[in-house]
């Protein structure tokens, strides 16, 4: 039997490119996106990519309990077991502080509590399957001197990137709450730097840093979606990752390279951090995890 894999913001980027290694490997994906109309084309383009591939889509707003909600009982209606779960989808750098359906930091809510509900909501298909894989996929500014997941809804101050640092590092550490929690089941966290990509994740930049970023990072300090998806696909797919790791590029400053083992950053490892957050999260977005 096929593994089977949902990939969030799979439309475009690393996710789309995520996606298509999947199915090159044989595997069963769901592409979950925003808009019906990418997740059709992002379906159509794998599979012109892919000619064997067996591909669906799942329309999933992030910033929305509702549409989570949603999508997770339409994943869970089909009854088969999940084997690798993608949190890829992402914003960055959003340039006034706007908030999701649920009154939630927009940056913080997508990044971090949209996932969180959607891992608690596809819990029951996770652990159906022998050895399931939860990908969170984070950012080297989880490293950043001085990240804090204090105000974490940015309540207090807003800048884009302090929102978007609080949410990588909310990545991060739900990863390795998770991986406490789930020891035993079968189901294996890991947390993921990617490197440096030009995708759409900059959109929310001004015009002169897309220009410099589309004209600059893959040609000299970055790299292609498709390689920057490879730490993604070895936590996914490696059979020596272990719940809580944490896979970077090797290259200088983690910016490109092959995908390795690294250490997790510091502010991360606290357990008292990751029971805080946890707790939060569950107030906030009503999801409970129940893990039998």
């Amino acid at each position: 039997m096929s593994r089977r894999a949902l990939v969030t913001g799979g439309t475009g980027g690393i996710g789309f490119e995520t996606a298509v290694a999947l199915a090159k490997a044989g595997a069963e994906v769901v592409v979950a996106g925003r808009a019906k109309t990418k997740v059709d084309h992002a379906v159509a383009a794998v599979r012109d990519a892919v000619g064997t591939a067996k591909v669906e889509g799942l329309v999933l707003d992030l910033a929305s309990l509702a549409s989570i909600d949603s999508a997770a009982a339409e994943v869970l209606a089909t009854g088969q077991p999940l084997d690798l779960l993608i949190n890829n989808a992402g914003v960055m750098a959003v340039p006034e502080r706007r908030e999701t359906a649920d009154g939630f930091e927009l940056t913080f809510g997508t990044n971090h509590l949209g996932h969180f509900a959607l891992t608690g909501h596809l819990l029951p298909a996770l652990l159906a399957a022998p050895a399931a894989r939860v990908v969170t996929v984070s950012a080297k500014v989880a490293r950043d001197k001085g990240a804090t997941l204090e105000d974490p809804l940015s309540v207090e101050s807003y800048a884009g990137m302090a929102a978007y640092t609080k949410s990588k590092l909310a990545n991060v550490v739900f990863t390795l709450e998770l991986a406490r929690r789930a020891s035993g089941t079968g189901i294996t966290a890991v947390a993921v730097h990617p490197g440096t990509s030009a995708t759409g994740l900059q959109q929310h930049l001004p015009k002169y840093a897309q220009v410099l970023a589309s004209a600059l990072l893959e040609r000299f300090v970055g790299q292609s979606p498709a390689e920057a998806a490879r730490p993604s696909l070895y936590a996914a797919t490696n059979p020596g990752i272990k719940p809580g790791d944490f896979v970077v590029p090797d290259g200088r400053g983690e910016l490109r390279g092959a995908p390795h083992v690294a250490e997790m950053p510091a502010a991360a490892t606290d357990p008292a951090v990751g029971r805080r957050l946890w707790e939060l999260s569950e107030e906030l977005t009503h999801v409970s995890y129940t893990f039998q």
